[in-house]
C-alpha cells in the first residue's frame, strides 16, 4: 500500500511539474537560456551575435545566450517562427516578406511569432572579384561562375534581385550557393569568378580575402540602383568608402538593407526589456567589436521597421517618449 501511495504522489508531482513548465513557457516567462540565430562564419551577424551574447551573459546572470550558426536571414525567420531559436538578426526585406507572405515566401506559409527590437545598421550588397579579373560591371557576370550566398540567405535573395535588374538569371550566370568562407576560398583559388556578400562593411571575410590576394569590388551604375529601389522598397543607395578594404582606392556604389534584431514573442516582456536596455547601454563595446558602423540610437533604431515591436522593446522605448507599434499581425 505504501508503495502504491508513493507512486501516486510521484505521479501527481510529475504532473504538477509539467503544468508549471507549460505555464512558464506559455506565459512568456524566460527560463534563462536563449538560442540566438546568427549566420555563416565570417559575416557581421556572427560577430554581432558573439559580442551581444557575451555582453548579455556578463551583464545579467538571469540569461545565457547561446549563438547558433545558421544559413542566414530566411533560415533565421523560419527557426524563430518555430521556436528553435528565440532571438536573431535578419534583413528587413526578408523579415517583411516572411511576415506578410510576399517575395520568396509568397508560396509559403506566414512566418510570424517574432517581433522587432531594433534596427542595428545598414548592410551593403557587395560583389567581389579578383583585381585582375575582366569583370568590371554586373553585365560582365554573364557566363561566369558566381557564388550568390547560402541557400535561404539574404545574400542569395539580394544577388538574384541585382542580377535580375540587369537582365541576368540562372541560365545566363552559373550560380552556386556557398557560405562566405568557402566562397572566399574558391575565389582565391580561382574556382569561382565572383562572390556576392550582403553584410556590414568592413566584412571580416572580405577583409581577410583582400590580405591573401588583390580583389576589386564592383559598383552598380545609377540606372541599376534606381531600378532596384523602384522594384524593392527596402533598398537604399549605399556607398562603400574608399580604403574600406586593402587596395580599394575608390568608393563603391551599391545598395543596402537594414539589419534588424528580433525576439520571439514567447520571450517575456521583462526579459526583452532588460536585453534591450543592455543593447543600448553597451553601444560603444558593440561598436568596438564590429567592423561596421552601428546606429544604436533610440530614435533611429525604430525607423524603417514594418513589423510590430516586441512588448518588452516597446516598454523600453516608452521611457524615452517613443511609441512603437506592437499590434501583432499588422505592419
Amino acid at each position: 500500500m505504501r508503495g502504491d501511495t508513493l507512486k501516486k504522489k510521484l505521479t501527481i508531482l510529475c504532473a504538477v511539474a509539467v503544468m508549471i513548465c507549460t505555464c512558464l513557457t506559455g506565459c512568456g516567462v524566460n527560463a534563462g537560456k536563449i538560442r540566438f540565430g546568427s549566420a555563416g562564419i565570417g559575416g557581421t551577424y556572427q560577430v554581432f551575435g558573439d559580442t551581444f551574447a557575451n555582453l548579455v551573459t556578463s551583464k545579467s546572470k538571469n540569461y545565457n545566450i547561446e549563438v547558433k550558426t545558421t544559413a542566414g536571414s530566411a533560415a533565421n525567420l523560419r527557426l524563430l517562427s518555430k521556436d528553435y531559436i528565440q532571438m536573431a538578426v535578419a534583413q528587413m526585406d526578408l523579415i517583411n516578406d516572411a511576415y506578410e507572405r510576399t517575395g520568396i515566401f509568397e508560396n509559403d506559409k506566414k512566418y510570424q511569432g517574432y517581433s522587432a527590437i531594433a534596427s542595428l545598421y545598414t548592410e551593403a550588397c557587395q560583389i567581389v572579384v579578383p583585381a585582375d579579373s575582366s569583370i568590371h560591371s554586373i553585365e560582365d557576370l554573364e557566363g561566369k561562375k558566381v557564388s550568390i550566398g547560402e541557400e535561404e540567405s539574404g545574400t542569395e535573395q539580394n544577388a538574384i534581385q541585382i542580377l535580375s535588374a540587369y537582365g541576368l538569371n540562372e541560365k545566363l550566370v552559373d550560380e552556386v550557393n556557398l557560405d562566405y568562407t568557402n566562397a572566399a576560398k574558391k575565389l582565391n583559388s580561382g574556382d569561382i569568378d565572383a562572390l556576392f556578400c550582403t553584410a556590414g562593411v568592413q566584412t571580416t571575410v572580405i577583409n581577410e580575402l583582400a590580405k591573401q590576394r588583390k580583389i576589386r569590388l564592383i559598383s552598380l551604375d545609377q540606372k541599376g540602383i534606381d531600378r532596384l529601389k523602384k522594384s524593392y522598397k527596402f533598398y537604399t543607395e549605399y556607398s562603400i568608402p574608399a580604403n574600406t578594404y586593402t587596395d580599394q582606392t575608390q568608393p563603391v556604389k551599391t545598395v543596402g538593407v537594414k539589419a534588424v534584431l528580433l525576439a520571439s514573442d514567447k520571450l517575456s516582456e521583462d526579459t526583452v526589456k532588460q536585453i534591450t536596455k543592455i543593447l543600448f547601454a553597451n553601444e560603444q563595446k558593440i561598436q568596438y567589436a564590429l567592423p561596421v558602423d552601428i546606429s544604436l540610437d533610440e530614435k533611429t533604431a525604430v525607423e524603417g521597421i514594418t513589423i510590430p515591436f516586441h512588448d518588452g522593446a516597446a516598454a523600453y522605448y516608452k521611457q524615452y517618449g517613443i511609441t512603437v507599434n506592437t499590434e501583432k499581425g499588422s505592419n
